[in-house]
């Protein structure tokens, strides 16, 4: 498994630690003797940001509806009104917190026809005074695709099965800004495979892939928000190269609701298709609109 980490993601990374580090100082500084260990308000409004999940994990006995929606890419033109009239991706998913620092859920995707269930626990959570600096989260998913058809690599139900595995480290900056950056695993039971002129068997790609993502929100008023994220693959397969996904919008929020509309270049919603399989590029134009509606509430 090839990987290659590129410039922009070390900066951003050591961006981040930079700016978490010098505001635990001064925190310290300024409070030595104050300490509030009750977790930061409104890190992010929603468990989602686009297309990645948030570190947020919501409070013990919330129940929540989320409405997922990719519209076609707009490379098309007046054919299919760029993209509003190309074939959507839909994902509907339900989640439901038992206790707290603890989300479950499951969904299913529209295109391909898969269902998941997830979980997400919130390992540290970032003090408002005092206690830890940051927010630590554990994501994961499995998912089983349910399309119908002989193809080989469906007949067995293990083969249809994949996984992604994420950790978030997120910080609320100032009262207006977060950010936070993730690493990510994702596991596919079976690939396909192929043998060249020498009889090498080369996979279509690797069981596992790796991707990093960093993710920011910053507040422009009372209930509008805009936010931004950026994928990276750092995975290198034989023959599928996926592209990195650049993501921006507005996100407008109420006590119930989250509403994001956004443009970016990932066209899947469950996360181990987008960063394994995405094939848009950003800068050829291969730039869809999309949106998240999200609903909640308190059981």
């Amino acid at each position: 498994m090839k990987n290659h980490i590129p410039t922009l993601v070390r900066f951003l990374l050591g961006a981040f630690l930079l700016l978490a580090i010098s505001n635990v100082s001064l925190a310290q500084d300024e409070e030595a003797d104050t300490k509030d260990l009750r977790p930061v308000k409104n890190m992010f409004e929603s468990i989602w940001l686009i297309d990645n999940q948030t570190a947020v994990v919501p409070y013990k006995g919330t129940f929540e509806w989320d409405f997922q929606h990719r519209f076609g890419v707009m490379n098309n033109g007046y054919e299919d009104f760029f993209g509003l009239y190309a074939p959507a991706n839909i994902r509907i998913g339900f989640n439901y917190v038992p206790v707290e620092k603890l989300m479950v859920g499951f969904g299913v995707t529209r295109l391909p026809y898969t269902w998941d269930v997830s979980a997400k626990y919130a390992i540290l959570q970032q003090a408002r005074m005092g206690g830890s600096p940051v927010n630590l989260t554990y994501y994961v998913n499995a998912a089983y695709d349910a399309r119908r058809g002989s193809e080989l690599l469906l007949n067995n139900n293990g083969n249809r099965i994949s996984y992604f595995h994420q950790l978030m480290v997120a910080r609320k900056l100032t009262d207006n800004f977060s950010m936070q950056v993730a690493g990510s695993v994702t596991h596919f039971n079976a690939v396909r495979a192929t043998r060249d002129s020498g009889g090498e068997v080369l996979k279509e790609f690797n069981n596992d892939h790796i991707n990093v993502s960093v993710a920011a929100r910053y507040r422009v008023g009372a209930w509008v928000n805009l936010i931004a994220n950026f994928d990276q693959p750092i995975t290198k397969h034989d023959q599928v190269d996926p592209q990195p996904n650049i993501a921006f919008g507005v996100e407008m929020t109420s006590s119930g609701h989250q509403f994001q509309v956004f443009l970016g270049n990932y066209y899947n919603i469950l996360p181990q298709q987008n960063t394994l399989f995405n094939k848009n590029k950003f800068g050829d134009g291969d730039i869809l609109i999309g949106f998240n509606i999200t609903r909640l509430w308190n059981l």
